[in-house]
């Protein structure tokens, strides 16, 4: 079950309906050999008949048996009817094709059992079994009908999944994509099948990390110079942490100001923090 989505974005209702934004194609050979893409990807879809809006949104992975484990957030996006927005996973290898039109590179993922965050690639993806629900928020979801799911799509062996089977598995020269009636029925096993991946974007500009909005809406790499790194926005209970997971430093503060750097050792750290009520992270290098 789902919610439903209007332009001004998440409606909370006792009643469920189901969701104009969906999970539309799940791409999981990434990088394998004889891959055709050399990166996993999430293609959302507005399978409505008028503009929706994500705000706030999530996207959680679990393997095919235990609880979801991982989710990296989403911008603020908006779809109209059909459009679709492409989002590039991670990554098993170098073989195949980059994705063309991508809306949204995931190199930041983050942990539901609150440990440090992971670094540098995307959501691994499990080749021919796993779970992957669109969410409106970061609490991890429990099942199909959790009050927070808002799609979710079992495929291969997964121990959880809409309706009365899993969709197929993926394997490595093919996707799993929504029928091409765009029809979404709550029956993973009816909604999707296995064929030829066909990664689509939306046009909007390219997010390029776990940001919820532009770059400059949190950090620009630009500005991170001098032993300092300098912050667009007011951002709360900002916290570095090292590539490994480990908090080294702390942090409020406004528009326009810095924080230093200078006490810790060069290298890339993940920066995290809350920009008008939303989670946000991105990567910074400390040269």
């Amino acid at each position: 079950m789902k919610k439903f989505f209007t332009f001004v974005g998440l409606v909370s209702s006792v009643a469920f309906f189901n969701a104009q934004i969906v999970i539309n194609e799940i791409y999981t050979a990434g990088g394998l050999l004889n891959a055709l893409f050399r990166t996993d990807f999430i293609e959302l879809k507005n399978i409505g008949s008028s503009t929706a809006s994500l705000t706030g949104a999530t996207i959680q992975y679990g393997a095919f048996s235990g609880q979801f484990t991982q989710y990296h957030n989403l911008p603020s996006i908006t779809l109209a009817p059909g459009q679709t927005y492409l989002i590039q996973q991670g990554s098993e290898g170098t073989a195949g094709d980059g994705l063309i039109g991508v809306n949204l590179i995931v190199d930041v993922v983050l942990n539901l059992d609150g440990s440090g965050p992971v670094a540098g690639v995307g959501l691994q993806l499990g080749l021919a079994s796993g779970k992957v629900a669109l969410a409106t928020n970061n609490v991890r979801v429990t099942g199909p009908t959790a009050s927070n799911v808002i799609d979710f799509v079992g495929y291969g062996l997964a121990n959880q999944f809409e309706g009365n089977g899993a969709a197929p598995s993926p394997l490595l020269v093919l996707s799993i994509s929504r029928n091409a009636n765009g029809t979404d029925t709550n029956n993973n096993n009816i909604d999707f099948t296995a064929g030829l991946p066909t990664p689509q974007g939306s046009g909007q500009t390219l997010a390029v990390g776990d940001i919820n909005g532009s770059k400059s809406a949190f950090i620009r790499n630009t500005l991170v110079k001098n032993n300092e790194v300098y912050f667009s926005s007011d951002v709360q209970d900002v916290q570095f942490f090292t590539m490994s997971g480990q908090l080294v430093k702390k942090a409020n503060v406004k528009a326009g100001a810095k924080v230093s750097i200078a006490d810790l050792p060069k290298g890339n750290y993940i920066v995290t923090g809350t920009v008008n009520n939303n989670k946000v992270t991105e990567r910074v290098l400390k040269e």
